[in-house]
């Protein structure tokens, strides 16, 4: 039975809630994939995919629009698979469950995939609503947003002829985006030795750090949510320096472009400074809990009772870790100085994980709408990772997409919103990353923007979609669709 089916536009809604029910985390999109193909088949239109995975689907030009310049809507197929700690999901097969909460669409337990399954429901609705009079329509669709932006990146620019592009990636509804950062990863690989645990008068604590709001590493990075990696460094700093403690696990965080919402550690210490331990635990506790006060206010630290392992960190490596991540920068680094309210660069301290062969992954990302801004933070990782011995590579990153107020499309998506809605929108750069970028690399000369309902809570389990928003970022589209200029 539809859950969604009686929200309206109700044809963006049982599209949004058929994509729900398909696994398609990055990397791992085949399933969206076929039925997309499918979807393109039934329906009789042109489809082609291309070596890495995207997917174009075509909608011809209505009876008397052929004179109309093509518009591209351009949506990514994959989505953030984040969940609570006590919430069973296999992002390989389950479905993600929606449920509506008083003007929102959420989902239990999960993310719910509106980043970017909204933008995937509208091309799929646009694409099979005839009574949308309109010229040449080509919906885009990439592969491996949000892990590497791998389809963009090897997007060839013949595989699409339209040179009006429209994002459907945005999460804020009444604002035109016109920009947006760049961004890289630095990973950090720091190898250690295993030494043996003493079993005699010894016991192990497993500590936790959980509840915190997380969130989307370039939309939410400067709003002051914790970081539970910091917070769990934090605590193993202190104890590390205070009583003669033993690291025997640190997995803190989860995706590279997610805020890390929940951090779990395992540390063995001797029996005579239990007390001390879980005192002190509790005790910051509480005034972790006062620093981020109404911010996070489902924060929680635990302690209790574990399983002694057999073996522990090595005491050298062991401190060369937990001072590397606390000296590592985390959050926005400045602001722009060109555009009001917009971070220029930050650094997201992204997740820290004991691996195999005995080591240490820790996995940042930096962002900037200024290239040598984001390689200079990305050097100040760096070097923080290097001092405590780590191997550090950075990826190859992604541009920045810069403003242009002269443009076409704005000017067309800017009438448009002042007609349906009697008011301006905003028009704003983002800090977050888009594909915007890389097109526009490729394809010098493309007229773009982004825009989309309003989304909270981005690669987090209280990711959802305002009802009412969604409403809006149909009836925008559709008008600005019929708008397209004459060739």
């Amino acid at each position: 039975m539809s859950v969604l089916g009686s929200l309206n536009p109700a044809p963006l809604w049982i599209y949004f809630e058929e994509i729900c029910s398909i696994p398609r985390l990055s990397k791992n999109e085949g399933k969206i994939r076929k039925y997309l193909l499918e979807f393109a088949k039934k329906n009789n239109l042109e489809a082609k995919d291309d070596s890495v995975g995207n997917i174009l689907i075509i909608r011809p030009a209505s009876k008397g629009f052929e004179n109309r310049k093509t518009v591209v809507l351009q949506s990514h197929m994959d989505m953030v698979g984040e969940k609570n700690a006590d919430h069973k999901h296999d992002w390989s097969t389950d479905p993600i469950v929606p449920f509506i909460d008083e003007g929102w669409v959420c989902a239990s337990g999960t993310t719910l995939g509106a980043d970017d399954g909204i933008g995937i429901a509208a091309q799929l609705a646009i694409l099979t609503d005839n009574s949308i009079k309109a010229g040449p329509i080509e919906c885009l669709f990439t592969v491996d947003e949000e892990s590497g932006m791998t389809g963009a990146i090897n997007l060839q620019p013949d595989f699409f002829t339209g040179r009006i592009l429209l994002n459907l990636d945005s999460e804020d509804e009444g604002i035109l985006f016109i920009g947006c950062a760049g961004g890289m990863d630095t990973v950090g690989t720091m190898k250690y030795r295993m030494v043996p645990t003493r079993s005699e008068g010894m016991c192990a604590l497993d500590i936790s750090v959980t509840g915190l709001h997380g969130g989307h590493s370039g939309d939410e990075i400067h709003k002051g949510y914790g970081s539970s990696v910091k917070i769990m460094n934090r605590i193993l700093w202190k104890l590390a320096n205070i009583h003669l403690i033993s690291i025997a696990k640190f997995d803190g965080g989860n995706l590279r472009n997610a805020i890390p919402r929940e951090s779990f550690s395992t540390i063995v210490i001797d029996l005579t400074i239990k007390k001390a331990i879980t005192d002190f635990i509790t005790d910051f506790s509480r005034v972790i809990s006062e620093e981020f006060s109404d911010l996070e206010p489902d924060l929680k630290i635990t302690v209790k009772d574990t399983t002694l392992p057999h073996a522990v960190m090595d005491k050298e490596n062991q401190t060369k870790l937990i001072n590397a991540i606390s000296c590592c920068p985390h959050g926005a680094i400045s602001w722009s100085k060109d555009m009001d309210d917009l971070v220029e660069t930050s650094t997201n301290l992204a997740s820290v994980k004991f691996s195999e062969n005995n080591t240490v992954r820790i996995i940042t990302t930096q962002r900037s709408s200024i290239e040598s801004a984001k390689h200079d933070v990305s050097a100040m990782v760096k070097s923080c990772l290097a001092l405590a011995g780590a191997e550090v590579v950075h990826s190859d990153g992604y541009p920045g997409w810069k403003p242009n107020m002269n443009s076409e499309i704005l000017r067309i998506a800017r009438e448009s919103y002042e007609s349906l809605f009697g008011k301006e929108p905003l028009i704003r750069a983002i800090h977050a990353g888009l594909e915007c970028g890389l097109i526009y690399e490729k394809m010098k000369g493309i007229d773009m923007i982004s825009f989309g309902p309003t989304i909270r809570g981005a690669h987090t389990p209280e990711e959802k979609i305002e009802i009412r928003t969604a409403q809006m970022f149909w009836d925008l589209l559709i008008d600005i669709i019929g708008r397209m200029p004459e060739k």
